[in-house]
């Protein structure tokens, strides 16, 4: 049975999607089976694993509205054991969809149930804000990833974020827990990253992981290539990183 695993957060820009890729792009080097659902409708994660979200003929649109069942839209990557659930940007039309339809929060969490069994985890790259694709995100999710850049705005953010979690929990019933927070993009020569990473691990003491993303040319540079870190340059300090991250989440879930 796979661990769902949402990415989120409201804010845009913090490596979100890059997370996402390249986590799954080690979990799967690891001997997981993995498949990345991309729920945001500018389709980052898709065309970053090298997918055109333009031309896929199947996105996760089909599935939450029209019916079409989970398994005929999940394309291979490849990455042996990494499969993507793509999204495009008529998945934007979702969220005017389905606003009138019953247990709208529930959708995603129902198409995941269909495969869940097929993989050993399922990462759930969101959408930059807290609209209805996000909820859906929080409410499949058994654990929130909270990528969080090292920049001024980054703690008012988190606690919002937090309580919206405990929102989710107190009136959907979900059992959503947080995972931890991931300081991305950071840059110790920065004094602004080193208080930033300071203030994060003492104000939340206990969900921050102790792997951090740096600032990485090549990190930035992979998906225009539609590759993972991992295949784009495997050596790099990015790279590194992402694979401490897989080690870190494997061994907190044994």
């Amino acid at each position: 049975m796979a661990q769902i695993v949402s990415l989120v957060n409201q804010k845009g820009g913090v490596g979100k999607s890059t997370s996402a890729i390249n986590l799954a792009s080690y979990l799967a080097a690891m001997g997981k089976y993995v498949l990345l659902v991309d729920i945001d409708p500018q389709a980052n994660a898709t065309s970053g694993i090298g997918i055109n979200p333009q031309t896929v003929p199947l996105n996760l649109y089909h599935s939450l509205i029209g019916g079409i069942l989970p398994e005929e839209i999940i394309r291979k990557t490849k990455l042996f054991g990494y499969d993507v659930m793509p999204s495009a940007p008529d998945l934007a039309g979702a969220t005017v969809e389905l606003v009138s339809q019953s247990n709208r929060e529930f959708k995603l969490q129902e198409l995941l149930r269909r495969v869940r069994t097929n993989y050993d985890y399922i990462l759930v790259d969101c959408p930059p804000s807290l609209g209805l694709l996000t909820i859906n995100g929080l409410v499949a999710a058994d654990e929130v990833i909270i990528p969080v850049q090292c920049e001024y705005y980054a703690l008012e953010g988190l606690g919002q974020l937090l309580k919206t979690v405990e929102l989710v929990q107190d009136n959907l019933g979900s059992r959503t827990k947080i995972k931890g927070a991931l300081l991305t993009m950071y840059d110790r020569r920065n004094r602004l990253s080193r208080q930033v990473r300071k203030e994060i691990e003492r104000n939340f003491a206990g969900y921050v992981f102790e792997t951090i993303i740096p600032r990485c040319v090549k990190l930035a540079e992979a998906p225009s290539f539609g590759q993972s870190i991992l295949q784009y340059n495997s050596h790099s300090k990015g790279a590194k990183a992402y694979r401490e991250l897989a080690k870190e989440i494997i061994e907190l879930d044994k």
